[in-house]
């Protein structure tokens, strides 16, 4: 089934990066549409692309999509309603607080992944993945930790607020990690490259009718306020079609935690992002974050 023994590897870091500058795309949406309306877009707009990789999966490999049974039918609804919710919470975190510090917090979805791994697919946990993960989570948290500013009253509160949605959105991303590997290996069939495409078809499909009917019906504005925002939306769609899809390949071949902790080289790219487009400064505190996640993810990778 593998390629070759990294092969997951190369997979999720090219994930992590094109989730990082889908999440960038969506950050200056929420400026224009609101936090709501930029969640739908990535689904929305990524829906026509993963048509297209579908596609492209099936005349590379000459294999056809699979039947999907009952089973990954229930693991592919479940996850996609978890990450809409997830996307919809992470964007609240970014409104509240930088962009980096709000990317890092959604990533302590790592520790939980463990666990619902464990309990749901039957996954193990090495000594050196939960060290990975234990070092990786330290990182994050360093990196999150609440500034000076915090003891100035409005400051305190959009700090908290940005640790709420931050948490709540790991804990949504994680499930649904862990419910999208779960549909991967259910899904079978004669190429892992094809059942990962096929997932992210189905995944779009539900996740584009349930906005699509939403928004048909409780917030036509907000639809035409998406339409209007066409240019920057579809390339978050495909930012996030294309993301998923590697994040789908990767889950076909590793344990969600392995993958999700490597995937948080994600925090490592929202740092050159902020860099780049926003302005933010790197903190002494901010460094040693990264460094101790730079940490967990080389343990993961050679003793995960």
């Amino acid at each position: 089934m593998n390629l070759f023994p990294w092969a997951w590897a190369a997979f999720t870091l090219t994930a992590a990066a094109s989730q990082t500058l889908r999440n960038a795309v969506q950050h200056d949406l929420v400026q224009h549409i609101g936090a709501r309306n930029a969640t739908f877009v990535r689904f929305l707009f990524g829906f026509p692309f993963s048509l297209s990789f579908l596609a492209l999966a099936c005349l590379a490999t000459g294999a056809l999509a699979p039947m999907p049974s009952a089973t990954a039918l229930f693991y592919v609804a479940f996850a996609s309603a978890a990450q809409v919710l997830a996307t919809a919470l992470m964007l609240l975190a970014m409104r509240e607080n930088s962009f980096v510090v709000a990317t890092a917090l959604t990533k302590t979805e790592a520790v939980q992944i463990v666990a619902f791994g464990m309990v749901f697919l039957g996954d193990s946990a090495t000594p050196a993945l939960l060290l990975a993960v234990t070092l990786a989570t330290l990182g994050v948290f360093v990196l999150a930790f609440p500034r000076v500013s915090i003891f100035i009253r409005r400051d305190a509160r959009s700090n908290w607020r940005a640790a709420g949605y931050g948490l709540a959105s790991a804990a949504a991303f994680g499930l649904s990690t862990v419910a999208f590997r779960a549909g991967v290996l259910a899904l079978g069939g004669a190429s892992f490259v094809v059942a990962a495409a096929e997932e992210l078809t189905l995944a779009l499909t539900l996740q584009t009718l349930v906005i699509l009917c939403w928004l048909a019906f409780a917030d036509r504005a907000g639809l035409a306020a998406i339409a209007r925002e066409w240019r920057s939306s579809l390339s978050a769609g495909f930012l996030g079609a294309f993301a998923t899809q590697f994040w789908f390949l990767a889950l076909a071949l590793e344990s969600a935690a392995r993958v999700r902790t490597l995937g948080l080289a994600e925090v490592i790219f929202a740092q050159l992002i902020t860099h780049r487009f926003f302005a933010q400064r790197t903190s002494g505190r901010e460094a040693l974050g990264i460094l101790l996640i730079l940490a967990g993810v080389a343990l993961a990778l050679n003793g995960g």
